[in-house]
């Protein structure tokens, strides 16, 4: 028997996580789902009075779903992936504390402050996000892309105390939530046909 023979392992080498599904269609469906529902709040297309509905969607499936995909994504070794859902789930959990159980009454005007500083940190997280998207697909950079519109748009207009802003805000989450529900789908429905149904653009960036 040879040395290399010898030296070789008993099994083959097996890629990490690769027993694990794809968790990106339930991370991006979550978030895109919960995303919609707070969006046409935000909007105005139906009454801010409703918004409590989001609170279930924020620490269940855009929270827990979305932070469990997670954690799967780190098993396959996929560290923007993980990072992304990770940092989105805890967004939506932390989104449903914020706005059901943390009192800042004693902020009074200030209040918009506090939350409009919440978006603005999001907003810088997604921005940099946004440039690791570039080395994944047209399809999830879009998301990145609109997201941080989003939450730009949002910010600005807690600090500014502005309407017009945080309906614009609204809209681009629509759009983020569509792009994102888009992405959830073409993944998902590649399993099940086996083929690339949607495309999704792969990006050649060198």
């Amino acid at each position: 028997m040879s040395t290399t023979e010898q030296h070789q392992p008993a099994f083959p080498a097996r890629v990490p996580g690769a027993h694990i599904a794809d968790p990106t269609a339930l991370g991006i469906g979550g978030f895109a789902l919960t995303t919609f529902v707070l969006s046409v709040v935000n909007a105005g297309i139906v009454p801010t009075t409703v918004e409590p509905a989001v609170f279930g969607l924020a620490l269940a499936y855009g929270g827990l779903a979305q932070l469990l995909a997670g954690m799967w994504e780190f098993a396959k070794g996929n560290t923007f992936g993980a990072t992304a859902f990770s940092s989105y789930g805890a967004f939506w959990i932390s989104f449903w504390w914020l706005t059901g159980h943390t009192d800042m009454s004693a902020a009074g005007k200030d209040a918009a402050k506090g939350v409009g500083l919440y978006l603005l940190a999001w907003g810088i997280f997604t921005l940099y996000m946004t440039v690791a998207a570039l080395r994944v697909n047209v399809a999830v950079l879009t998301v990145f892309v609109l997201l941080t519109i989003t939450y730009f748009l949002l910010a600005c207009g807690e600090f500014l105390g502005s309407g017009g802003l945080g309906k614009a805000g609204g809209y681009a989450g629509i759009l983020t939530a569509i792009a994102a529900w888009y992405t959830s789908m073409a993944v998902v429905t590649a399993f099940t046909f086996k083929r690339q149904v949607l495309p999704v653009g792969p990006l050649n960036l060198g």
